[in-house]
C-alpha cells in the first residue's frame, strides 16, 4: 500500500500542506521543531483515522483553528489488481466545545509508526508493552480493538462493584454475571495476544540479527498469571480465588490488564541490562518485525512512519537499518541531518513548509 498524495489544512504547525511522496523510501530532514513529526502524524491519520501521538483530537488542529482537514489518495497494488481510494478526514470543534473527527475507514489500510516513546516498550512500565501488543494485534485481527474496548468497559464496571460496599455478600453476588463476561472477553484477548506474540517472534529474531549483524538473539514472550491456560474457565477460577483480596482492595487483580511481555537479549532482560542503544534497536526491531505479519493479514504492506529512527545507533547499524528499509514498501523516515541515502526521495521540512530537495 502507498500514499499517492496528501493535502492538509490547519493541521498542527501547517496552515497548508501538499506533498506527493515517492512510492518507496522518503526521507524528511530539517531542524528540530519544524514539523517533521507533524507530517508523519498527518500521514498516519490519513491512513488509519487515528493519531499515533495522542488520543486528544483537540491537540491536532492549528493553534486557534476551529477545524483541521486531511485529503489524500491511498493506493493498493498487487499482482491481480490496483485499487485507489481518495479519503477526506476532518477534525472540527462542535458548538458544545467538544471535538469530533470524521472520515471513512479503509479495511486494507495499515500504518506502523516508530518514535521516541517506543523505548517505553522495552524499559517502561507493563502498560506500555500491553499497548504495543494490543496495537499489533489490532492490525492483525480487526475484532481485537472492539473486544479491547468491551473488556475495558467490563473491567471498569467490575471495579465499581468491588468498590461499593466492599466485602458485602450481596454486592459480591452481583459480580457473578459480570465475571462470566469478563472471563470470556478477557480470555479471547489473551489468546489473540499470544498469537500476535508468536507471529512477531519469528520476524523479530530475523530483523534484530540483521540490524546488529551479530548472532545476538532477541526473544519476546507473553507473561500471564494464567500460565498456559486458554479457556475462560481458567480466568473465571482465578477470579474466584482472588475474590477475597479483590474485595479488600476494591479492584480486579487478575486478567489481561495485569499481563506483561518479557523481552530478552541473549537470555538477559533487555529492560534491566540492555544499554540505551540496544534498547532503542530492540524497539525499532519490534516495529519492523510487524511488517510481514501485518502484510499477510491485511493483504497489502503497511506504510512505515519512522521518527528519528537512526539516532543513537552506530554507523554500521544505521547502514543495516537503511538496507532493511529498502525491502519495505513505502517508508517515511525523519532525520535532523541531511541524509546520505541512495535512491530516496528527499524533502526539506522547515518553518511549516515542505519542499522536495
Amino acid at each position: 500500500m502507498q500514499i499517492g498524495w496528501i493535502k492538509a489544512v490547519d493541521f498542527r504547525s501547517y496552515r497548508t500542506l501538499s506533498v506527493t511522496p515517492a512510492p518507496r523510501l522518503n526521507v524528511l530532514h530539517g531542524p528540530n521543531g519544524q514539523g517533521k513529526t507533524n507530517l508523519l502524524e498527518a500521514l498516519g491519520l490519513l491512513v488509519t483515522g487515528r493519531s499515533f501521538r495522542t488520543p486528544r483530537t483537540a491537540d491536532i488542529p492549528y493553534w486557534g483553528a476551529q477545524s483541521a482537514a486531511l485529503t489524500g489518495d491511498l493506493v493498493r497494488a498487487d499482482a491481480a489488481s490496483q485499487a485507489r481510494r481518495t479519503l477526506r478526514r476532518t477534525i472540527e470543534r462542535l458548538d458544545d466545545g467538544h471535538w469530533q473527527s470524521s472520515g471513512e475507514s479503509v479495511e486494507w489500510a495499515r500504518a506502523i509508526a516508530f518514535g521516541w516513546q517506543d523505548l517505553d516498550i522495552v524499559n517502561g512500565a507493563p502498560v506500555a508493552r500491553r499497548r504495543f501488543i494490543d496495537g499489533f494485534a489490532g492490525r492483525l485481527f480487526p475484532v481485537h480493538v472492539a473486544a479491547l474496548i468491551q473488556f475495558r468497559q467490563l473491567l471498569a464496571r467490575r471495579n465499581r462493584l468491588l468498590q461499593q460496599r466492599s466485602g458485602d455478600p450481596a454486592a459480591l453476588a452481583q459480580l457473578a454475571p459480570w465475571n462470566e463476561q469478563f472471563a470470556l472477553v478477557g480470555m479471547d484477548l489473551v489468546n489473540r495476544r499470544r498469537r500476535a506474540v508468536a507471529a512477531l517472534q519469528t520476524e523479530l529474531a530475523r530483523v534484530y540479527a540483521t540490524l546488529c549483524a551479530t548472532r545476538s538473539k532477541v526473544e519476546i514472550r507473553y507473561r500471564t498469571a494464567l500460565g498456559e491456560a486458554s479457556d475462560a474457565a481458567a480466568l473465571l477460577a482465578a477470579l474466584d480465588r482472588a475474590q477475597r483480596e479483590e474485595a479488600r482492595r476494591g479492584q480486579t487483580l487478575v486478567g489481561p490488564h495485569r499481563d506483561d511481555l518479557t523481552i530478552e537479549i541473549d537470555g538477559v532482560d533487555a529492560r534491566a541490562f540492555g544499554s540505551r542503544g540496544q534498547q532503542r534497536l530492540v524497539a525499532l526491531a519490534l516495529r519492523l518485525a510487524e511488517v510481514l505479519p501485518v502484510t499477510e493479514a491485511a493483504g497489502t504492506a503497511p506504510v512505515l512512519l519512522l521518527d528519528d529512527a537512526l539516532s543513537e545507533l552506530d554507523p554500521a547499524v544505521r547502514e543495516q537499518v537503511v538496507r532493511e528499509l529498502g525491502a519495505a514498501q513505502q517508508v517515511f523516515l525523519t532525520t535532523p541531518e541531511p541524509p546520505a541515502v541512495k535512491g530516496a526521495a528527499v524533502f526539506y521540512v522547515n518553518a511549516g513548509g515542505v519542499a522536495a530537495a
